[in-house]
């Protein structure tokens, strides 16, 4: 039993550090270009979420049907859950009109070919012939792949006032 838990304990180890002892072994030209690929991933991900804001608020969902994941899932500010077709037609159908529809304070982590992007989501408009103004905090979840960044989850959560 001892020695299979140390032997556990170096696989582990080996598997933990691996990432790390890669990194020591690439040039210094090697880590710039990783280091600008990433950035560029980044960037593209910070654009997305200014491409949402304006999509959103001309109540397009062409935006969406690009970058969305067929198995997207997304939660409202209600605790509604819609995958992209709902989402996509609750945009579209929503009956609202923006005044402006802005993503700020946009924030991305990224974690190998995972990003969760988080960003403040500030919008003016009238539904139903009542004027609104609102702002929430939104989480989105991408993937990268064949058809680059496709996001796969959505949080939304409507902040107070």
């Amino acid at each position: 039993m001892r020695k299979l838990s140390t032997l556990i304990l170096v696989i582990l180890a080996g598997t933990l550090l691996a990432p790390c002892s890669r990194a020591q072994n690439l040039s210094v030209g090697e880590l710039k270009e990783l280091a600008a690929e990433k950035e560029a991933k980044q960037d593209e991900l910070v654009n997305l979420e200014k491409d949402m804001a304006r999509a959103m608020q001309g109540n397009s969902g062409t935006l969406f049907r690009r970058i969305y994941g067929d198995d997207f899932v997304g939660v409202l500010p209600s605790g509604q859950i819609l995958d992209k077709t709902g989402w996509i037609a609750a945009i579209e159908n929503s009956g609202t009109q923006f005044s402006s529809f802005v993503a700020t304070d946009i924030r991305v982590r990224m974690f190998e070919e995972t990003a969760v992007v988080t960003c403040l989501w500030s919008s003016h408009g009238s539904k139903n012939g009542h004027a609104f103004s609102r702002q929430s905090r939104v989480t989105h979840v991408y993937i990268w792949g064949q058809r680059g960044w496709q996001a796969i989850a959505s949080q939304e959560t409507l902040l107070p006032g």
